[in-house]
């Protein structure tokens, strides 16, 4: 049996979830081949882990990183995933105007930044163009305040005004499947028009941070070895991968839950082909056993973070020699995270093996006397606390 299987089943949480023992195998032969600087350390992003909290890693805030759409929940696209209903629990800004009333409301909140979005028009455009002069006030008027754009498609010019505006990370999803854009996104683009997409944003100087959705075509994975091959040819910032999570499919395109492992070998494929990139797996994936079996392929594969991972996930990084850090984190901080895409080691809180267990365990326990009483919310003990632990600090 693989060490890594006997050390993944020492972990509490996970050891009945099902692996690949092959692709664990292959996964743990790429650790033992790396050097130090090839495999990297991992960064949780947690609300859980507010334990770690001190003075130089304050707790996020629920309206850290929220989400603004200038079409509000409207969007022509309609793609079988989506259906524009994640646009709707966003905050409308359909003027420049409101818009600007909008980022002052939630910078008095105590907004780091934002996520600017919209619908799509039929080209799968977000039509910004009365934006960029009051993203450029809000940039020169606030110039701390982090603004992540996504960006749909868009050539060289979009690409400088986006710039120029001051917009400090640009996201797009990258489809390498030409079936997908057809008949999922409903679109009448291609391959290439994505691939030109990222390299115009590369070329200038905000950080560039491609999402791939796994599983985008009806849950089955088609394109997104083409779309890493693509990234590989342009490379961004960093990358965000996701599985998909289709709540809004409609009942006669509907989507299956990706296969886990399937996923997990594109991680590992992910790793090898952007070996100096920096991996992050973002918050949207499927929930349950599924969750468990990807975040655990996620550790192994040598992913640069996980964002609220599965219980276990942490303890299982630790026992596999990984440098682990933990950076307590609400939904909306992690947007921000994924965004502004990993900025160096330094984000988070180094802790050791030890340390994790122990408030593993007092968290599961807490869970289960409470049953469901307490909804998962993390208590703070004083023998929890940092200055008792031996963190040291990032």
């Amino acid at each position: 049996m693989s060490d890594w299987i006997e050390r993944l089943r020492n972990v509490e949480p996970m050891e009945d979830v099902q692996i690949d023992n092959e692709l664990v195998a292959a996964m743990e032969q790429e650790f033992l081949s790396a050097d130090d600087s090839s495999f990297p350390g991992i960064n949780f992003y947690t609300p859980t882990f507010k334990v770690f909290e001190t003075s130089e890693l304050k707790d996020c805030g629920k309206s850290a990183w929220p989400a603004v759409s200038i079409t509000g929940g409207d969007c022509k696209l309609q793609c079988d995933h989506c259906k524009a209903k994640i646009l709707e629990p966003m905050i409308p800004a359909r003027t420049p105007e409101q818009l600007w009333r909008v980022v002052n409301g939630i910078i008095e909140e105590g907004a780091q930044g934002m996520l600017l979005t919209g619908g799509s028009n039929h080209r799968n455009q977000v039509e910004y163009d009365n934006y960029y002069s009051t993203i450029r006030r809000i940039k020169d008027e606030y110039p701390d305040f982090k603004i992540a754009l996504h960006t749909a498609l868009v050539d060289d010019d979009i690409a400088l005004c986006m710039e120029q505006s001051g917009i400090d990370a640009a996201m797009m999803d990258v489809i390498g499947s030409q079936d997908t854009i057809t008949q999922v996104y409903h679109l009448r683009r291609s391959v290439d028009d994505f691939e030109s997409t990222l390299e115009s944003l590369v070329s200038t100087k905000m950080k560039v941070v491609p999402h791939i959705v796994i599983g985008l075509h009806y849950g089955h994975l088609l394109g997104e070895w083409n779309a890493m091959e693509i990234i590989k040819r342009h490379l961004p910032d960093a990358v965000v991968l996701v599985v998909v999570m289709p709540f809004y499919a409609p009942e006669s395109r509907p989507f299956a839950t990706p296969d886990p492992h399937a996923v997990g070998r594109f991680f590992m494929d992910a790793r090898k082909t952007l070996p100096a990139t920096p991996l992050l797996l973002g918050c949207a994936r499927p929930a349950g056993t599924v969750k468990s079996q990807i975040d655990a392929y996620a550790v192994m594969a040598g992913l640069n973070g996980v964002a609220h991972p599965a219980d276990g996930s942490v303890e299982l990084a630790a026992r596999l020699d990984r440098k682990v850090r933990i950076t307590p984190a609400c939904c909306s901080i992690a947007v921000g995270d994924e965004v502004m895409a990993l900025d160096g080691d330094n984000t988070g809180l180094e802790i050791d093996l030890n340390v994790i267990i122990e408030q593993e365990r007092q968290r599961r326990n807490l869970a289960k006397n409470a049953k469901m009483g307490l909804g998962g919310i993390p208590i703070v003990s004083e023998i929890d606390k940092v200055s008792a632990t031996g963190c040291c600090g990032a």
